[in-house]
């Protein structure tokens, strides 16, 4: 069983910045795809940024310029740099690893969710 264990969310100012991270857990042998979505209340969870295991990245548009995100591939670890915050950032943020690879079931790929960590950008 692999487990996301997400940290760094809380209160913000507008214009204020916040680092996520997240680590999974686990007999993990390949987590193929790491990234950040979000949920504000009476939305949809949306995509906010992914990272490929070889580092290839994608973004939202609404914070392209503002967010970035990286990983660690040996510690199984992604986190998020948020800068330029804005009061419509505030949201749930939950970690996705995409296609994990264990080695006790190395012969398929499952996706795991964290439990999410409130952004809040406040004045």
């Amino acid at each position: 069983q692999v487990q996301l264990v997400e940290s760094g969310g809380g209160l913000v100012l507008p214009g204020g910045s916040l680092r996520l991270s997240c680590a999974a857990s686990g007999s993990i042998r390949r987590i193929n795809v790491m990234g950040w979505y979000r949920q504000a209340p009476g939305k949809q969870r949306e995509l906010v940024a992914i990272i490929t295991s070889g580092k290839s990245t994608s973004y939202a548009d609404s914070v392209k310029g503002r967010f970035t995100v990286s990983r660690d591939n040996a510690k199984n670890t992604v986190s998020l740099q948020m800068n330029s915050l804005k009061p419509e950032d505030t949201a749930v943020y939950y970690c996705n690893a995409r296609d994990v690879v264990s080695y006790d079931t190395p012969w398929s790929s499952t996706d795991y969710w964290g439990q999410g960590t409130q952004v809040t950008v406040s004045s």
